[in-house]
């Protein structure tokens, strides 16, 4: 299995990443103020993942592996590599519906909408309105499922 690092991201790398969204998730553009973690192989950047942060909590948000990586179990040991980041404070995740079953092997747990933050609530809604298939989620450590 190749060789993986997963790291925070270096804010001098922060267009690097951008470029990464821009050619394979247009629609998630990362923010300087969010908390991103990489994972980069032989061959360069493979994949980012975000952090939004609230008052009392985060949104694991925008989570892309490059597509040349993808049905590798890379998606899997990423969420394994960032478990500091969801365990430091209530993290919650809106997840397209296809993505549930790699999401609760990593410690999320499927939660009705009315259990989102109600900052998160809205967006929801909107993300659902606009034809996004996705399911709320929130992240229990996985000793206390």
């Amino acid at each position: 299995m190749p060789d993986f690092r997963f790291t925070p991201l270096d804010p001098l790398r922060f267009p690097i990443v951008a470029r990464f969204y821009k050619s394979h998730y247009p629609a998630g553009k990362p923010k300087k103020d969010e908390v991103i973690w990489t994972v980069e192989g032989e061959t360069g950047l493979c994949g980012a993942v975000r952090f939004k942060q609230f008052d009392a909590f985060q949104l694991l948000t925008g989570m892309l592996i490059a597509p040349s990586f993808r049905g590798q179990q890379l998606g899997d040991r990423f969420l394994e590599a960032v478990a500091s980041q969801t365990q430091a404070t209530p993290c919650y995740c809106l997840a397209y519906r296809y993505l549930t079953p790699l999401y609760e092997r990593a410690g999320f747990r499927v939660i009705e909408k009315s259990a989102l933050p109600e900052e998160l609530q809205g967006r929801y809604v909107s993300y659902c309105n606009s034809g996004k298939d996705l399911i709320p989620m929130r992240y229990f450590p996985l000793e206390s499922v």
